[in-house]
């Protein structure tokens, strides 16, 4: 049982296979638990395409589309961070 929960906690907070679940409570603050925000001014994220949402992280990290909130959110966010999080949020229904 150890050993299986090790694995499993390993796969998790790989950053290549899944999204760490620091990050995922961190877009849910604004996007919502499950990728569907409560609030109308932020979209949502489940079930986007998983191109668009990388494409959209590697925007405001390189300030190529301008979002003072959005820059602070991915700064510390690695290439491997914005797959992660791309991919977890493409495949929510």
């Amino acid at each position: 049982m150890k050993k299986a929960l090790l694995v499993f906690s390993g796969l998790i907070f790989s950053g290549h296979l899944f999204a760490a679940p620091a990050q995922v409570a961190l877009c849910a603050t604004c996007h919502g638990q499950n990728g569907i925000s409560t609030m109308p001014i932020y979209p949502n994220l489940a079930g986007q395409k998983e191109q668009y949402l990388l494409s959209q992280l590697k925007k405001f990290k390189d300030g190529t589309r301008p979002d003072p909130i959005m820059k602070g959110m991915v700064a510390a966010l690695t290439e491997d961070d914005m797959k992660a999080l791309a991919k977890y949020y493409a495949e929510l229904k």
